[in-house]
């Protein structure tokens, strides 16, 4: 069965480098033990085109199987990223794309 790869892309509601950089202590922190997780990319755009609209911050991870993804959801390592994200962003857009 293929994997998951999970986007999340954040628009921030304060200070764009300070929430950045909280945001990637806290992945590197709390994500990579969770069960299923094969690989996180996460921070601000490097991109020359100018595309980026009003989003901040990035995320990628990629994941085993589908229920790997599922269970990140609820997983208790996965609650001090979104809790912040949620509470520190004006909009979020999350993306799953089935890998191949």
């Amino acid at each position: 069965m293929a994997g998951i790869t999970h986007v999340v892309l954040v628009a921030w509601n304060g200070d764009r480098e300070a929430l950045s950089r909280r945001a990637d202590e806290l992945v590197d922190g709390h994500l990579p033990g969770i069960p299923g997780v094969l690989g996180i990319d996460r921070g601000t755009s490097v991109s020359t085109e100018g595309l980026e609209g009003d989003i901040d911050w990035g995320m990628v991870v990629r994941f085993e199987t589908p229920d790997d993804a599922l269970a990140y959801l609820p997983h208790p390592e996965h609650r001090p990223v979104a809790d912040f994200i949620g509470a520190n962003s004006s909009r979020v857009v999350v993306f799953d794309i089935p890998a191949r």
